[in-house]
């Protein structure tokens, strides 16, 4: 890791720990999943969110080379356009009221897999958000661009799946209360609303940034 082209190593584990604890569309899926049809769907829906991650990684990696090798126009483009992404989720995660609800999903858990990758590779938002996010922790103009964004992605998707699995297993025995518990909908908040105040600051940074 010390060779690849990656700065704020720290502050990039702590920002992706904040978002992979923030109640979302996957975590969502993967506690439904496990209540519907217990801990073993869960966790294999876990593993299929991470599956569908992977894909974006690798397709953003590729892309960003692509781009930021072409022009400074293209990266210009692509800075303004993660800055105001990120600016724009993060305002959404302060606006947001409300705590996560865990519905029941009527799955078979031997599809559960497949429906998790497909539910994240189809979901434009996460290509979106590696585009933006991964590229502020890598040293611009230094070779090894594409290798660092994979390093960094797969560093980010190991977090995001071990997280969605203690979620699996935590749903799988604590459904009711999680279902149920207004302090746990107050944590879920809280943490959006970190997490919002955190992605509109690093949306400001990477809009002030140069090449």
């Amino acid at each position: 890791m010390s060779s690849l082209p990656i700065h704020d190593l720290p502050l990039f584990l702590a920002a992706g720990l904040l978002l992979n604890l923030t109640p979302g569309v996957d975590m969502a899926f993967v506690a439904g999943s496990s209540v519907a049809q217990g801990r073993r769907a869960g966790v294999l829906a876990a593993l299929g969110v991470g599956a569908g991650c992977v894909l974006h990684m690798v397709l953003a990696a590729a892309g960003l080379s692509a781009l930021l090798a072409a022009s400074a126009l293209a990266f210009e483009v692509v800075k303004w356009a993660g800055a105001a992404y990120l600016v724009w989720m993060g305002l959404g995660m302060l606006r947001q009221r409300g705590g996560t609800r865990l519905a029941p999903i009527d799955v078979d858990p031997r599809r559960v897999f497949w429906q998790g990758a497909f539910t994240n590779a189809l979901n434009p938002k996460v290509a979106l958000f590696f585009l933006a996010f991964l590229p502020q922790f890598i040293t611009l103009g230094a070779p090894g661009q594409a290798a660092a964004f994979i390093a960094l992605g797969a560093l980010f998707n190991v977090g995001g799946t071990a997280v969605n699995i203690a979620v699996a297993l935590l749903a799988g025995g604590l459904r009711d209360a999680l279902a149920s518990s207004a302090r746990g909908r107050g944590a879920g908040a809280w943490l959006r609303r970190a997490a919002g105040a955190l992605f509109v600051g690093l949306g400001v940074r990477l809009a002030l940034s140069s090449r």
